[in-house]
């Protein structure tokens, strides 16, 4: 949580980035101290410690006080440990296996609900708009765009994956009002998915960033997703931040899938799944 904070506090308000530092000073004193004593130490109002709490995304100040204690006291060790060639099967099985897990209680304590409510609420609605949902992603975040698709358009989106710059540019230019564009990201920098996503959201489309804190991408989109790990952003083959953006779009679908209901959803995927069994060899 702190590392986020810290990451986008360019884009705070200089009161707000007053209450950020005080809270990366002393965190677990700020878990304590009540909204007046916040406020006095970081020479503030206290409506702007409640509104830099709702600013990153949670309810306010007692919501965001709950997920900084979850933080600080979990008991799982959030450092990454990197392979090496030395390391044996079972090592690199404990490391990659331990890396991951350690990001998932990471993302799970960091995380606020505002903007996953936020993104699950412009998903359904275009839904029920009958609009475009797409997923633009690049390299690795291409191939985490293709799982997005797998997953919405069995629930009856129009939805499309592209993984190609110029593709992204052009379909972005179509998206308009009632249309919702998902960017995925591991660094928020590629400048495809950046101009897609600045495209999209003129034309009126929804756009949702899974990206990194303080990335360009993290700016630019109309809701943020928080996807920060410790994993570098030039490693080679990304597993961690693979993983943690798979995980995100679960979480999506199953609140979008909620959204939508049972009643309209159960007899689509039900005759889907029918429809597949009979292709199986018995």
């Amino acid at each position: 949580m702190l590392d986020r904070i810290q990451a986008s506090a360019a884009s705070f308000s200089p009161a707000e980035q007053r209450v950020a530092a005080l809270l990366t000073q002393e965190p677990r004193a700020f878990s304590e101290w009540p909204v007046g004593e916040i406020a006095e130490r970081a020479q503030v109002s206290k409506p702007t410690v409640v509104r830099f709490c709702r600013r990153l995304g949670y309810a306010g100040l007692s919501d965001f006080k709950r997920k900084l204690v979850a933080s600080l006291s979990e008991g799982v060790p959030f450092i990454h440990r990197a392979v090496n060639a030395q390391d044996d099967a079972t090592r690199i099985q404990h490391k990659v296996i331990d890396n991951t897990v350690a990001a998932l209680l990471k993302y799970r304590n960091d995380s606020a609900a505002g903007p996953l409510e936020a993104a699950v609420a412009a998903m359904a609605e275009t839904h029920q708009r009958r609009g475009r949902l797409e997923f633009h992603g690049v390299g690795n975040s291409g191939i985490v765009a293709q799982d997005g698709q797998h997953k919405f358009f069995r629930m009856g989106f129009h939805t499309v994956a592209h993984s190609d710059g110029h593709l992204q540019i052009m379909s972005a230019s179509l998206l308009g009002p009632g249309d919702t564009l998902v960017v995925i990201s591991n660094s928020g920098r590629p400048r495809d998915v950046l101009d897609g996503c600045q495209i999209a959201r003129k034309n009126g489309a929804t756009t949702i960033a899974i990206t990194a804190s303080g990335s360009p991408l993290a700016k630019r989109a109309a809701i943020h997703l928080a996807a920060d790990h410790p994993e570098s952003y030039e490693r080679f083959s990304p597993m961690v931040s693979r993983l943690l953006h798979l995980t995100i779009l679960d979480i999506l679908a199953t609140g979008v899938a909620l959204r939508i209901g049972a009643r309209e959803l159960q007899p689509k995927l039900r005759q889907m799944k029918s429809h597949l069994i009979e292709r199986r060899y018995a």
